[in-house]
């Protein structure tokens, strides 16, 4: 008796504290009526419009560049006569849109099979798959470093080499992290297929998605087959596929936004996953200010937080290995303290805050981090290692679609190979991601609504409240314990 009253301590009081803390920015937004609560709508304002209206203005611009590079080469050569402006960068090898469109529309089906049966599969066998997510990416990124080697592709063979070694170290550095993040993976996707309007929307986006893609790649398609030397394609393919990941990433924003706001509903809403206890209109009031008011946070921050996130995931897995050499710590700190500034204002659970709230994008992620620093779960978002499984996962998918495709274009066009192989794993990893992010948006907004209120967890699952509790618990001793040591070594 005594055990368990000691165990739920922690738990207990970090929920008093942060609720303590909550108590007026919540009664702002909720009103209770017979002991059922719910999120008071708040008039919207548009946000961030300069960066929504890039975002079209570059997608307008982007296909009308696209049109004409496919149409030039489509069934007839130099159909628009633009070779006249690469005459110092023409070779002997000249070829056709259609000879490449194919493999780019196999990419498309592949990552879309890929994404779907990846989504199946984390329902029904979620540790498992998580696991091979985790595991199997070193493998396979040593294995295509070989075949690139071997193709005397020494480049990307290094590339891959380098990667492989930075996912192996990564590994290492968070294995005793793994079981806790297999825990929030196994709750969100519990709360996900209970919701099966989230299912529906990433699927509607994922054939958004694929219907530019289709013109994407007719114009990638026409840069492959053009005269242009090796140099002038490889740079309009760099500046095609930074516009794609760019695009990618909005449309995975985009729906992690929609997502975020349904799921808190579900939290809120005294625990209750199944799709009946939501409102008819939350799909659509989701939807309607993701792709208004909120478009242009969305825009803004696609920019940034996924090379920021993953630097930051990196730098904390080589920095809790580091402890001897004093010179290197030194160097990694300040690195590390760089990204974490940046962290402050660009932050995957700043898009919570603007499903929930509509605010800008930089005034979320403010608000968000102040959050877990102000409530300690800071400590336990930066133990989680969540994120970057699902990443893993996302990578692996453009591989093998990247893989399969450069097995075509060698069999077809050997002098082609990583062009149509890098730009189609590209389109893989966007097209997997979009599936991944459904998850990443479950778990982002378990730990907003933690650091909110954590009776909101407690309701919906009481185990789980105690599992997050208690690693809080532990996280936050572990933390005070190396700041004693550090004072007492300085």
């Amino acid at each position: 008796m005594s055990d368990s009253t000691n165990s739920a301590s922690p738990s207990s009081d970090y929920a008093s504290i942060s609720s303590g803390d909550q108590s007026l920015q919540r009664s702002s937004r909720r009103s209770g009526d017979g002991g059922t609560r719910a999120i008071v709508r708040e008039s919207r304002h548009w946000h961030d419009i300069f960066w929504s209206a890039i975002f079209v203005i570059h997608l307008i611009c982007l296909g009308f560049v696209l049109a004409v590079l496919g149409l030039n080469r489509f069934r007839i050569s130099d159909r628009l006569n633009i070779d006249r402006y690469t005459q110092g960068f023409l070779e002997n090898h000249k070829g056709l849109t259609e000879d490449y469109w194919p493999l780019y529309a196999v990419a498309g089906g592949i990552g879309v099979f890929i994404s779907w049966v990846w989504s199946l599969l984390l329902g029904s066998y979620a540790n498992e798959m998580m696991k091979v997510s985790v595991h199997i990416l070193t493998t396979y990124l040593a294995v295509v470093s070989v075949l690139c080697f071997w193709c005397r592709q020494f480049f990307w063979g290094g590339a891959f080499a380098i990667g492989a070694l930075l996912q192996f170290l990564y590994v290492v550095s968070v294995i005793d992290r793994l079981p806790f993040t297999m825990l929030v993976l196994r709750k969100a996707l519990k709360l996900v297929w209970g919701l099966p309007k989230v299912i529906m929307v990433a699927h509607a986006f994922t054939v958004f998605m694929l219907l530019w893609m289709s013109l994407w790649s007719f114009g990638a398609s026409g840069v492959v087959a053009s005269s242009m030397g090796d140099e002038g394609r490889w740079w309009l393919l760099v500046v095609l596929s930074v516009s794609l990941f760019w695009t990618g990433a909005v449309l995975c924003n985009t729906v992690h936004v929609i997502v975020s706001g349904m799921v808190f509903h579900v939290l809120f809403q005294c625990g209750q996953e199944e799709s009946s206890s939501l409102p008819p209109s939350t799909l659509v009031e989701s939807l309607r200010y993701a792709v208004t008011t909120s478009f242009g946070s969305i825009c803004y921050g696609s920019l940034f937080t996924a090379a920021i996130r993953t630097l930051r995931w990196e730098i904390r897995g080589v920095r809790s290995k580091i402890c001897g050499n004093e010179c290197l710590l030194c160097c990694v700190d300040f690195l590390f303290h760089l990204v974490e500034t940046l962290v402050r204002f660009f932050n995957k659970y700043a898009y919570v805050q603007i499903a929930v709230y509509g605010k800008g994008f930089n005034r979320s992620a403010r608000d968000a981090w102040e959050l877990f620093q102000s409530t300690g779960v800071e400590a336990l978002v930066a133990y989680d290692c969540s994120g970057a499984v699902l990443l893993m996962g996302t990578i692996f998918g453009g591989l093998i679609t990247g893989s399969c495709i450069g097995i075509w274009a060698w069999i077809k066009y050997s002098d082609r190979v990583i062009m149509v192989g890098s730009t189609a794993m590209l389109m893989g990893m966007v097209l997997v991601g979009l599936g991944m992010v459904v998850v990443e948006s479950a778990v982002t907004s378990i730990y907003i609504c933690f650091a909110e209120d954590p009776l909101l967890i407690q309701r919906w699952d009481a185990d789980f409240f105690t599992e997050m509790s208690e690693m809080l618990h532990r996280r936050l001793q572990h933390r005070s314990a190396r700041a004693r040591e550090v004072l007492t070594t300085a």
